[in-house]
């Protein structure tokens, strides 16, 4: 990544060049110098992130048609989950007739 040094903005590739889309300024592209900002040292693989059962330790459903076309309930068991970045929460059902997951939307 490269970031403008006439207007700070950040940087595209275009081939050989890297090209600023706010002010058109362009810079020949280093492989030497770019090859050496690509690291891997320190990163780790802490494999998939765990998912939320909606079902786990839950026995509130309310009132929630299930999406699946071949479903006819109208109940659902119900989680609140935090949103990424925190700003507010997510409504996860399941289906309590075929199990069907689904958040709101």
């Amino acid at each position: 990544m490269r970031f403008c040094d006439e207007c700070g903005s950040m940087m595209h590739t275009e081939g050989d060049t890297w090209v600023c889309r706010s002010c058109e300024n362009e810079e020949s592209r280093d492989s030497q110098a770019e090859a050496a900002m690509t690291t891997q040292d320190g990163q780790r693989d802490d494999g998939a992130p765990d998912v939320a059962d909606a079902t786990q330790g839950s026995t509130e459903t309310m009132q929630e048609s299930c999406p699946t076309d071949d479903c006819d309930s109208d109940r659902a068991y119900y989680e609140m989950m935090p949103k990424p970045g925190g700003s507010y929460e997510v409504r996860l059902f399941t289906c309590v007739e075929c199990g069907h997951k689904w958040r709101e939307t």
